[in-house]
């Protein structure tokens, strides 16, 4: 069974508020490909491990019916509380019981979740629900990011990744599969036709707050503050105050470039 690491209601709201949706580059590669298999227009996108919708939005444009599904109630009550287009709607699930027919989903994604499920499990589920010419894109961004500023965007980084390994001490175990660029999930699809995209950069647009809150959402901080709490919120207040330190400002509305790498596993049943 998957991993549940963002069940509680606190985590999903600071989750829907400071997590990002795909960006440009991700996005063109998923269309550029689901464009050469034939997959769009088409009427059945489902997206799994949905979280509180943001790359669920995304399909909206695209497809005549979308359909999220996260294990959280928590995240899927995040979603149905921001109301988006008329032709999306979420419920709760196992990535590995999906609620749809065999042979019924023409196109199945997967942001930034797929490494929580059991892949074994998951893999097979997303055999059975596809058609036939059917078609997956499961991606997530890796740990590699950066922030830019300027002329100070090297010193800024330094003080968000100092902050950033802090955190990754209490990273859970399935990270793995991030640190491996999805290679073990892009080997378990059991599809002949598929390939990985692993040098996909998107710049996305945040503020100060934004990237702490980015880091606070995260399960390896959820995991830290449960540990220590007193540590765990000092060491985002003190990360946020170097950061502006070190960019000379004093708001933490300052706008900043989030530099993420994405991987992307594709495939065609």
């Amino acid at each position: 069974m998957a991993t549940q690491m963002f069940e509680g209601k606190g985590h999903a709201a600071v989750y829907q508020k400071y997590r990002f949706a795909p960006g440009k580059e991700l996005k063109q590669t998923i269309l550029s490909y689901l464009r050469e298999k034939k997959a769009i227009p088409a009427e059945l996108a489902v997206d799994v491990g949905c979280g509180s919708g943001q790359g669920t939005e995304f399909l909206g444009e695209h497809f005549k019916k979308v359909v999220g599904t996260d294990i959280s109630e928590a995240q899927i009550q995040e979603a149905n509380e921001n109301p988006g287009m008329p032709n999306i709607s979420y419920l709760a699930c196992p990535a590995e019981e999906l609620p749809f027919q065999d042979g019924s989903v023409d196109v199945l994604t997967s942001f930034t979740a797929a490494h929580w499920f059991d892949i074994e499990k998951f893999m097979k589920e997303a055999e059975r629900v596809l058609k036939p010419g059917g078609c997956v894109a499961i991606s997530t961004y890796t740990l590699d990011m950066s922030v830019r500023y300027g002329d100070c965007s090297e010193k800024v980084t330094k003080v968000f990744r100092e902050g950033w390994d802090q955190l990754l001490k209490y990273s859970h175990g399935k990270v793995k599969y991030v640190l491996d660029d999805y290679k073990t999930i892009f080997e378990a699809l059991p599809f002949p036709d598929k390939k990985r995209v692993t040098d996909i950069y998107d710049p996305i647009p945040m503020t100060v707050e934004g990237v702490v809150g980015y880091m606070e959402s995260t399960s390896s901080y959820q995991t830290f503050k449960r540990s220590d709490p007193k540590t765990a919120t000092s060491l985002l207040q003190e990360t946020e105050k170097r950061m502006l330190e070190t960019m000379g400002v004093s708001s933490r509305e300052t706008p900043v470039d989030f530099l993420v790498r994405h991987v992307c596993v594709l495939g065609c049943k």
